[in-house]
């Protein structure tokens, strides 16, 4: 139950990025519970109980195999990053990101950088060490020969697929630079998302999957958040550290790659039978048994449905009732100001007129319109304005 909690932290924390900068608590509170509550448990039921129809650890499991998925690539990484997803698509996008004040696209979209790399470096290093109790924990037990084997296979594919993944996306980012602009880059943010979709992927097949396998998984994992970062920005779908990417998409590759990579003796340690492999290694048999790959798929189109049908009018009813996004004016100003008491960095000083603009409409009577668009009421002086002043 403990290690559960734990993921569900996980899961929920996903969104949490992804969202940052425009949504109200009453929001995170309400998805949060939902989510942990009940989207996630039943996928985690259908993945890891022994009722659960695709786990392969059921007394009649689908298609005589059931899913591959020791540590939670589907359940935890893709579920999350497919929440987050569904939440930036009704959400929209942070306040001068794709559009201008009056609605009018840009011709770039606009970069709203990070205040501190250094700290941005330091919590993908705390993530990766915890995912050393995420995937070789993911045994559940080391009481065995079989399972210690499992948990340190576990250990260095994390750390093979990690190391991977940083380095995929940090030189194919340079590399596309340089042709784009001449100059070489080397982009640290890209660096640290790719070690960290690598993680993802590896999750789901850390301890049945050989070593250089890995390291194959990791590389692609890097050009999968490549991809879907750059997607996400064609898209117009604001995802402010690209959690999407990262969890859907590295998840995503975790469980399909699980279909490919698996080893026979390596799936048979850890789960105690090797009749449906990863694919490739059922083309070495000579049979092209589909079967472990075909589950896999199965599983990835399980989760991203279950989600939709769940969560997606769950949103949309939580936007509908005015209870997901903050107020414009409140975002200009930032939300640690306006929601806070104050702000967490002294980098840059907010507009000292929006402040008084804020502080003005808080003061007037009722505050807050509670109509469904969710903005303040207009001032006494705004009300009184004549409708051609500003012409």
């Amino acid at each position: 139950w403990f290690f559960q909690f734990a993921f569900c932290c996980a899961l929920s924390s996903i969104v949490a990025g992804t969202v940052a900068e425009r949504c109200k608590m009453t929001a995170y509170l309400f998805y949060s519970t939902f989510l942990a509550g009940f989207v996630y448990p039943v996928v985690a039921h259908s993945f890891w109980s022994v009722n659960g129809w695709l786990s392969n650890t059921n007394t009649n499991p689908l298609f005589g195999s059931g899913v591959v998925d020791l540590a939670g690539s589907g359940p935890v990484h893709m579920t999350g990053g497919m929440v987050a997803l569904v939440m930036a698509v009704i959400l929209g996008p942070r306040i001068g990101r794709f559009y201008d004040h009056d609605g009018n696209a840009y011709d770039e979209p606009r970069d709203i950088a990070g205040h501190s790399v250094a700290l941005q470096f330091l919590g993908t290093f705390c993530l990766w060490f915890g995912w050393y109790g995420f995937n070789p924990g993911g045994t559940l037990f080391i009481s065995s020969a079989n399972f210690g084997d499992a948990a340190s296979l576990a250990a260095v594919n994390t750390s093979i697929g990690a190391s991977a993944g940083a380095l995929s996306a940090l030189f194919t980012h340079t590399i596309i630079d340089e042709r784009k602009t001449g100059v070489v880059t080397y982009d640290l943010t890209s660096t640290m998302n790719g070690c960290l979709t690598g993680l993802v992927a590896i999750t789901a097949p850390c301890a049945t999957v050989e070593p250089w396998a890995a390291f194959v998984i990791g590389i692609v994992a890097g050009w999968v958040y490549l991809a879907g970062s750059f997607l996400l920005v064609r898209l117009k779908i604001d995802d402010a550290v690209d959690a999407i990417p990262v969890h859907f998409g590295g998840g995503m590759w975790g469980v399909l790659s699980t279909g490919l990579f698996t080893a026979p003796g390596r799936l048979e340690t850890a789960f105690g039978m090797s009749e449906h492999v990863g694919w490739f290694y059922e083309w070495g048999r000579g049979s092209g048994n589909f079967t472990l790959m075909g589950i896999q798929i199965i599983a990835v189109l399980w989760i991203i449905g279950w989600v939709l049908v769940i969560m997606g009018p769950y949103i949309y009813l939580l936007n509908y009732f005015d209870m997901l996004r903050i107020d414009p004016l409140e975002e200009e100003v930032g939300m640690d100001i306006s929601r806070h008491k104050g702000p967490a960095y002294e980098i840059e000083n907010v507009s000292t007129e929006k402040q008084e603009q804020l502080s003005e409409r808080r003061s007037q009577y009722g505050g807050m319109d509670r109509s469904l668009s969710g903005r303040f009421k207009a001032s006494k002086k705004e009300e009184s304005k004549p409708a051609n002043e500003d012409a």
